[in-house]
């Protein structure tokens, strides 16, 4: 274990000694040489669990984390305090696992929630910063204190740069429809003059972006149970064993015990490959297009294409099927049979750019065209890329080519159709009266210069030939941790932060003092999800809804972001219209009335108290099923209606080496065909591990039993830099270093180095971190639609 963080979790644990006493949790635990003895801690709360369970109210409830899995948690409640939890697990229950209503249980994260609000190191006080920002020295003040001071200064910045310049930052650990805070947020801004705003999110960006140029749509993943009938399922850079998307893992096994292959293609060997699948296909990072483009090369030799599907329902395949006024050699066909560039797509081509052998690729491709149905589902893992967009694109190309779209047991592209399953009121958001939005990535950007920005850094809502009226000058970050610690190249966003004449002022609410909170101006305590209410909906693939249900009355006077924007708004004369009267209470049964009148079945709020969660029925959703089936009737949402391999609109930006019309291998200044790698032989990303979720967790004890923070190496990589199992390593690049322990691997692939992403940046006097955030080894520089690339990075390993 890394040495620093040992300490850490030691004094963690030390601390804890006399909240626990206080709370009645656990017993006072057994010190041995100043620490805690986590096994005895951990058999004294158990004891304690099990001597007042008969006593305890059971009381159904949902963690409102940025958590894909979004679990029922059973909270037992006695004399006031959470002294077990358990989950969706009764077999004897009539929704017990089956392909309708599977069980919704939580992972070892879920099962740790007692940690998340009976820890000693939450913040107990609103804190305003005393010494320089970053500095980390802040002093208690009250609520009433803090409100004044922000309502100053919000209305000092609003009233000397305009609206504008106040921004809600992208973001947030609370993911609630009420409580997360980020809506509540952009509802008391909108209804103050405006802010600006944002669009796109890091995780699943550049899919966004690049999706409709292909269908129309943004979105084009089916329902997890249409998985039963696939006979091949292809996880394309998808992880849902570790960073779990709603019943996904469920209805894989079921898929599985039903007699479908599962195949994952991806740098590393992940727990979802060692769990459930068949064959395991490692590629370098951001080469998928050249692998497709082989694949593609071998359908089209051996005629394995479904032609028929092709003609009917695409442009852009090949020259006979190309819209207006485009020069001959343009189509997909072209560029993989190497017409213009006299370079054949072949597998042999493309095993020197992946690693991947060419008599593997050539298995894939058959096998992909002559199994039917095929699922190749592409997970967020290969968009966050520099040339993600292409990337996503292209990873649509093989069920095109093989016609599995519009089929239960297929799939066509990235996207989960959980809007279409979950039908609920959100908590309302008056229209921002601005109407100016920016990428979220590109918030640093918008510090530094942001009234040099425009169109063409992706900002939206102004007049052509329009930049920004301000730069951001005032930041509120909602419980995210994305100020510092989440967003790019961690060293210049501290530089940005730090200078008070760039932003003037940053608010932060959250429970723990992150690396994000220490960069604000005036900090909140907030409350845990045990201590309020709201409804929430789960993330992408789910199908059901949740009513998260308070179980203790907050710690140490905290207030949820709701209850302290009612104060907030107050101060600032509108608490009437950003109110109308009711509490967080009364919205969150107000919503789940309006969700009736969407949904006749939905339960009532008594019914939801009882149960905690409503399971939808009617679950399946087959993208794209009417268009195949009548597509005269049903035409894509594209420029010709149908679906677009070859896009005139982005052939028309003029722009092929970075935005092509038709998804192509595209080399990065960062790939492993750069120049760079001379200097910066290794690629490496960092990946969604079990032990967090994003960075929440990453100082729980507990959670670094589950997986120690290390950095992954390949043995053939490890034994060129003579490094051994468990020893200390620099990790660097131009942009900045950290050091921990190596884990050498082959379960990742020689040339590739990963780090779990959300490791709490945690500098030393030197300023070199200490904890593996990946986030100081990446760039700021956006992908070509704005989006976030942060898993192309280049870098080289030393021990130390």
């Amino acid at each position: 274990m890394n040495e620093n963080i040992f300490r850490k979790i030691s004094n963690f644990k030390m601390n804890r000694r006399s909240f626990l006493k206080w709370s009645g949790a656990v017993a006072t635990p057994a010190i041995i040489g100043g620490t805690a003895v986590s096994s005895n801690l951990v058999k004294k709360a158990s004891a304690a669990s099990s001597s007042s369970k008969a006593d305890a109210t059971i009381i159904p409830t949902c963690s409102t984390l940025n958590c894909g899995g979004k679990c029922l948690i059973k909270a037992h409640v006695q004399d006031g305090q959470i002294v077990r939890i358990s989950t969706d697990n009764d077999a004897r229950d009539e929704n017990a696992d089956n392909e309708e209503y599977p069980q919704i249980r939580a992972c070892v994260r879920g099962r740790g929630y007692r940690r998340h609000i009976y820890s000693p190191d939450r913040i107990k006080k609103p804190l305003k910063r005393v010494g320089k920002r970053g500095e980390g020295k802040f002093e208690e003040i009250s609520w009433d204190e803090a409100i004044k001071i922000i309502a100053k200064e919000n209305n000092r910045i609003k009233e000397k740069y305009g609206p504008a310049s106040r921004f809600s930052l992208y973001a947030t650990g609370q993911t609630g429809t009420i409580g997360s805070g980020d809506t509540v947020i952009q509802r008391l801004l909108a209804q103050d003059g405006g802010f600006l705003g944002r669009y796109s999110n890091y995780s699943s960006g550049q899919h966004g972006a690049a999706t409709p140029f292909t269908f129309g749509v943004s979105s084009a993943g089916s329902s997890c149970n249409t998985l039963l009938d696939s006979k091949l399922i292809i996880l394309h850079g998808m992880n849902p064993a570790e960073t779990i998307f709603g019943h996904f893992n469920m209805y894989l096994r079921m898929a599985k015990a039903k007699g479908a292959k599962i195949y994952t293609i991806d740098p590393r060997k992940t727990d979802t490959e060692v769990a459930l699948a068949d064959d395991w296909f490692p590629v370098k990072l951001g080469t998928d297009n050249a692998l497709i483009a082989a694949m593609a090369y071998v359908i089209f030799t051996e005629k394995l294409q479904d032609q028929k599907f092709l003609d009917t329902f695409c442009i852009g395949h090949d020259e006979a099927h190309m819209p207006e006024g485009v020069p001959a050699g343009e189509s997909y066909y072209s560029y993989v049979m190497g017409v213009k560039d006299k370079t054949p797509k072949t597998p042999e081509w493309a095993a020197k750019i992946t690693g991947l052998p060419a008599n593997r690729i050539k298995q894939l491709a058959r096998e992909v065209a002559t199994t039917k149905p095929m699922a190749w589902i592409q997970g967020n893992g290969i968009n966050r890329h520099m040339n993600g967009e292409q990337l996503s694109r292209g990873g649509s190309i093989i069920p095109i080519l093989t016609g599995n779209i519009g089929i239960s047991g297929g799939w066509a592209g990235p996207g989960a159709p959980n809007g279409t399953i979950v039908k609920h009121q959100e908590f309302p958001i008056p229209e921002n009266p601005l109407g100016i939005s920016i990428p979220c990535f590109r918030y640093t950007d918008a510090i530094v210069r942001g009234t040099e920005m425009g169109a063409a850094d992706g900002v939206k809502g102004l007049e052509e030939g329009q930049t920004l009226p301000s730069n951001i000058k005032m930041i509120y970050n909602m419980a995210g941790n994305c100020l510092v610690n989440q967003h790019s190249d961690i060293n210049k966003t501290i530089e940005i932060l730090e200078d008070e004449s760039l932003c003037e002022f940053i608010v932060t609410s959250d429970i723990y003092m992150t690396p994000s909170a220490k960069y604000s101006d005036i900090v909140l305590p907030t409350c845990t999800f045990f201590e309020q209410n709201d409804l929430v909906p789960p993330w992408s693939y789910g199908q059901h809804i949740f009513l998260s249900q308070k179980v203790v009355e907050p710690l140490y006077g905290s207030l949820t972001e709701y209850e302290w924007m009612s104060k907030l708004a107050a101060e600032l004369g509108i608490e009437q219209e950003f109110t109308e009267g009711r509490t967080q209470d009364e919205w969150v049964k107000w919503m789940i009335e309006e969700s009736k009148k969407v949904d006749p079945d939905f339960p009532s709020y008594e019914e939801m108290q009882k149960n905690g969660v409503y399971k939808y029925k009617d679950i399946t959703v087959v993208k794209f099923e009417k268009q195949i089936k009548d597509l005269k009737n049903n035409p894509f949402e594209t420029p010709s209606g149908k679906i677009e391999l070859f896009s005139k609109d982005l052939f028309d930006m003029n722009n092929p080496e970075e935005i092509p019309a038709i998804p192509k291998h595209i080399v990065v200044e960062e790939g492993p065909e750069s120049e760079l790698t001379k200097k910066y032989p290794l690629q490496v990303f960092g990946w969604h591990v079990k032990r967090r979720c994003h960075s929440t967790w990453d100082t729980s004890d507990w959670m670094e039993e589950v997986q120690t923070q290390e950095l992954w190496i390949n043995p053939i990589d490890a034994e060129k830099r003579g490094i051994k199992d468990g020893d200390n390593v620099e990790v660097y690049n131009e942009r900045g270093k950290f050091v921990i322990s190596a884990k050498v691997s082959s379960r990742f692939m020689p040339g590739v180095i990963g780090i779990p992403q959300g490791g709490w940046y945690d500098p030393d006097k030197k300023g070199v971190d200490r904890r593996g955030a990946i986030n100081v080894l990446t760039t700021h520089k956006a992908s070509p639609f704005h989006c976030n690339p942060q898993h192309t990075n280049l870098a080289e390993v030393k021990r130390v």
